[in-house]
């Protein structure tokens, strides 16, 4: 029996070689996002309540926090939201968008020192239809670059190859915070 007797042709050996990542489809298909029809509660609402090493949270600040992204575009990428559960960067008050901005700048600093990091993503997504996976609650990516990490993994493999667990990663960030 040949791959077209089992499948009727569709799903035909391509020689593309292929690296799952199932963990991807729970998210895609809700794990905690917050949307219609589910009863996930807002998770940048939640993370604060949890203790930093299990929340992968690397700073706690006075309006905003960051922590690390739990579908991460690149190792290190993390997220600086406010405690303040507002959608829209227009909501928030001066001393709000302040810190994230502040944060934000501090988190770059401590990914260059801990990872060697050549550049940045930088980005708020307003709104689902720019593509925020939790577009209730506002937050600010921070998505370290390198030289050759977009190599042949993500564009022909269509696969992110990620060195360190975001455990250790978050260890190793909020270790260096207060030393920049």
């Amino acid at each position: 029996m040949d791959e077209t007797t089992i499948t009727g042709g569709a799903g035909m050996p391509d020689g593309w070689q292929r690296l799952w990542a199932p963990h991807r489809m729970e998210y895609l298909s809700g794990e905690n996002r917050p949307l219609p029809g589910n009863d996930v509660p807002c998770p940048f609402c939640r993370i604060p309540t949890l203790a930093d090493g299990p929340g992968l949270i690397v700073h706690r600040g006075t309006s905003a926090y960051v922590v690390m992204n739990l579908y991460p575009y690149n190792a290190g990428h993390l997220l600086i939201c406010s405690y303040r559960h507002v959608a829209d960067l227009t909501e928030l008050e001066e001393i709000e968008r302040n810190e994230i901005f502040a944060l934000t700048s501090h988190a770059m600093k401590v990914i260059r020192k801990v990872t060697g990091a050549a550049g940045f993503n930088l980005g708020m997504n307003q709104g689902d239809v720019s593509g925020a996976g939790v577009a209730a609650h506002i937050h600010q990516h921070v998505v370290p670059r390198w030289a050759g990490d977009a190599n042949f993994m993500p564009i022909i493999g269509k696969t992110r190859v990620l060195p360190q667990l975001l455990q250790q990663t978050r260890d190793d960030l909020a270790g260096a915070w207060d030393s920049i």
